[in-house]
């Protein structure tokens, strides 16, 4: 069956098209012998000719209307650099614009530069500055959407003038990968968002009724001759000193307060090949994690949580490792010693090669068992081939290696733009385990997605088939033995003029069936939403929903509502709030899972007292209920309640150095009578001192207290006991990690 739609799917291939527009409108580029200022477009300083651009035209909120804002950009270029000034008029009391840490301006006003340097028509640099320059660039890829992983060295500067704010944004050539011809011709897009309404222009005039078509609307940049990145080497040693205190509670001795001092230092290269490929080559790797992940319910959950990478080695070029099908979740490879990575284009052909070891593999398994204390080989390959404008075909594998035992992965997937703007996704994977010495396994998962997405109609709908022997050790593929459909219509209106952007319904319908031909799970669901000016949004959803689980069959449905606005300039407030039936997914010792009632909150306040000062509020309430009678409890009594509370302060001195502090808080507060859960309280501190020049050079100073609830006596046993408050450490460390970027 799902061959079928495979083999159906890829017979649409002749019909695949998307070719650029017949007249896309260019801009030639003048080379320039003194380099601009951003005190010339302050003063009116007389400078070289400069390509001047003005007709920028809104994509959002009315469609190719003019901006709302008199705005002009100037690009010049030299030997070195590409040079994008922006003069933006507005008041300058209404201007959003903050001192954040780089890429934290994502609801402010800035301008921004996108550079389609391979002229491919699907990827592309974006350079994003807000009015205190602060920087925040990325690439984005039509199709797969934005990727914040990839970080350049480039240069900005911005000033708050009486009209408005002026921005100089300096590109380096040697920070870009293109052709290596004397003369290029690059697609471009130049921006400007407008926060409080919700206004995002552009030149050329790109227009959501194309979407997911992006950089295939860019216009031509021509006029850039004999350039080069020239040599460029880089090297970024690192050291990283760290004292710890921690308590040690392995399962087969008894527990015990560690401490530990430890100094870690390692070097990572760059090569850039032919102007297109980097190689990144390292000795004892930095794979620390600096950044605290974001606080998630992780109580009564099926399925594992999903938490983002943050780790620097593995977050840049990210998106060469995507699929539809997440086969590659780098997290799971934990503590690596080495590692290495070729990314990079050559003509209509993109590549990605990763290897690492894992010495955390080795310690995961029994100590009985004789792969104990080895380490993990880990390899993940991917070559795509373009064609046309906004289609690819590519072939990806993974490989784990652990002892005698592997986990070995093939996949095969394409995209293809259909006629009247679809798009299609189809993948088809392989895998093929073997358990230490023990048998081999093999599976299969199959994936296909059609989607048109316009400013008006939005669908899709995908197929997911997966074996129940489907194994993806370096992947992230929480279920398999399913047979899934969804499907999802929605429509919006656009009123013109008004402070209300969108609004619109939408209907979701979705089943999933076990290779028994057992109906697993299955929703229908209305949505209603609305986009208001000020980035203010509201959405109501109403689902009923079917789920087997344990072979018992449960009925439920559920109500959800989301809001959010930033109405003022200084406070953000997003909310959510849903309640319905779900399941108590593990029950306490003589009951079967049954279903209950829940009530989930989470509220998230953003405060911005001054444009250095940003305070952060969040809270994350689970409530599961009886909601029948119980032998230990009635009606309504509480199963379990989680409570999740963060606190966190950022102050940013400078562009470069900020402070930040969180406090955290989590407990789980059970009836052990009707569920399989410990009473836990957490209450954790984190101090971090950064300073950040640029990517590759920084120093950050940090602190780490954690307490739990515990009382802990090493000489009677079972050592550990549960208290009331958080009053036993647990965990306590001091690091500084020193990091320098050398480029030759």
């Amino acid at each position: 069956m799902a061959r079928a739609h495979i083999l159906a799917a890829l017979a649409l291939f002749p019909l695949a098209c998307g070719a650029q527009p017949a007249e896309t409108p260019a801009l030639t580029v003048p080379r320039v012998s003194r380099p601009p200022k951003l005190a010339d477009f302050l003063t009116g300083e007389p400078r070289e000719a400069e390509l001047i651009v003005t007709d920028f035209r809104q994509m959002d909120p009315g469609d190719g209307d003019p901006v709302s804002r008199p705005t002009t950009a100037f690009l010049s270029y030299d030997d070195r650099n590409l040079y994008v000034a922006f003069i933006a008029k507005d008041d300058p009391k209404l201007i959003r614009s903050r001192v954040a840490k780089r890429k934290q301006i994502l609801t402010d006003d800035r301008v921004t530069i996108n550079i389609d340097t391979f002229h491919d028509h699907r990827h592309a640099y974006w350079f994003d500055v807000n009015a205190h320059a602060i920087q925040f660039d990325g690439v984005t890829t039509d199709g797969y959407g934005d990727d914040f992983s990839w970080e350049g060295l480039w240069y900005a500067e911005a000033k708050i003038v009486d009209d408005g704010y002026v921005v100089l944004i300096v590109v380096p050539f040697r920070t870009l990968r293109f052709p290596d011809t004397p003369k290029q011709q690059w697609g471009v897009m130049l921006g400007r968002f407008i926060s409080r309404n919700n206004e995002f222009s552009m030149w050329p005039y790109i227009t959501r009724r194309k979407l997911p078509q992006f950089v295939t609307q860019f216009g031509h940049l021509n006029g850039l001759e004999n350039i080069s990145p020239g040599r460029n080497v880089q090297f970024i040693p690192y050291g990283l000193f760290s004292a710890s205190r921690y308590l040690d509670r392995p399962a087969e001795v008894t527990p015990r307060m560690v401490t530990e001092k430890d100094f870690r230092g390692g070097i990572d290269g760059k090569l850039v090949i032919k102007d297109a490929l980097t190689l990144d080559m390292t000795l004892n790797p930095d794979f620390s994690q600096v950044e605290s992940d974001e606080p998630q319910v992780t109580v009564n959950q099926r399925f594992e949580v999903f938490f983002p990478e943050r780790r620097p080695f593995f977050i840049e070029n990210a998106s060469y490792f995507s699929t539809p099908q997440n086969l590659f979740f780098s997290r799971r490879i934990a503590d690596p010693e080495f590692g290495g990575r070729l990314t990079g284009r050559l003509g209509r052909w993109g590549i990605g090669v990763l290897a690492a070891d894992d010495r955390a593999a080795g310690r995961l398994v029994p100590s009985t068992d004789p792969r104990f204390g080895t380490r993990a080989k880990d390899a993940v390959l991917s070559l795509q081939r373009d064609f046309s404008t906004d289609s690819h075909v590519r072939l990806f594998a993974t490989d784990r290696e652990l002892g005698p035992g592997y986990n070995r992965v093939a996949s095969l997937d394409a995209r293809l733009h259909l006629q009247r703007d679809f798009f299609f996704t189809g993948q088809a994977v392989a895998s093929l385990t073997r358990a230490g010495a023990g048998s081999r396994d093999s599976g299969e998962s199959y994936y296909a997605h059609l989607a048109r997405t316009a400013r008006d109609v939005q669908y899709y709908s995908s197929y997911t088939d997966r074996s129940p022997a489907f194994r993806a050790d370096l992947g992230f593929i929480p279920r398999t033995d399913m047979r899934e459909f969804k499907n999802r219509l929605g429509y919006k209106w656009w009123p013109e003029k008004s402070a209300l952007v969108n609004f619109g319904p939408a209907v979701i319908v979705s089943r999933n069936w076990n290779y028994s031909g057992q109906t697993q799970d299955w929703e229908a669901a209305l949505e209603w939403s609305m986009e208001l000016t000020r980035l203010t949004r509201f959405t109501y959803s109403r689902g009923e929903l079917f789920e087997l689980y344990r072979g018992l069959p449960f009925r439920k449905s559920a109500s959800y509502y989301i809001f959010g606005t930033e109405w003022f300039k200084w406070l953000a407030v997003q909310g959510t709030f849903s309640h319905g039936g779900a399941i108590n997914y593990y029950p306490a010792a003589g009951h079967a899972p049954f279903l209950g009632n829940f009530r989930d909150v989470s509220l998230d306040v953003t405060l911005r007292p001054t444009a250095r000062l940003r305070l952060d509020e969040r809270y994350i309430h689970s409530r599961l209920a009886t909601r029948g009678h119980f032998p230990a409890a009635p009606a309504g009594a509480p199963i379990f309640n989680n409570h999740i509370v963060r606190s966190k302060a950022n102050y940013q001195f400078t562009r470069e150095l900020s402070l930040r502090a969180i406090v955290d808080y989590n407990a789980v507060l059970p009836n052990a009578s009707l569920v399989s859960l410990e009473r836990a309280k957490r209450i954790g501190y984190d101090l971090l001192l950064t300073y950040l020049l640029h990517p590759g050079t920084a120093v950050y100073a940090g602190y780490t207290d954690i307490y739990e609830n515990l009382l802990f006596n090493p000489a009677r046993p079972p050592y550990l006991a549960l208290g009331c408050p958080p009053s036993l450490n647990t965990g306590r460390q001091l690091f500084l990690k020193v990091s320098y970027l050398f480029r030759f």
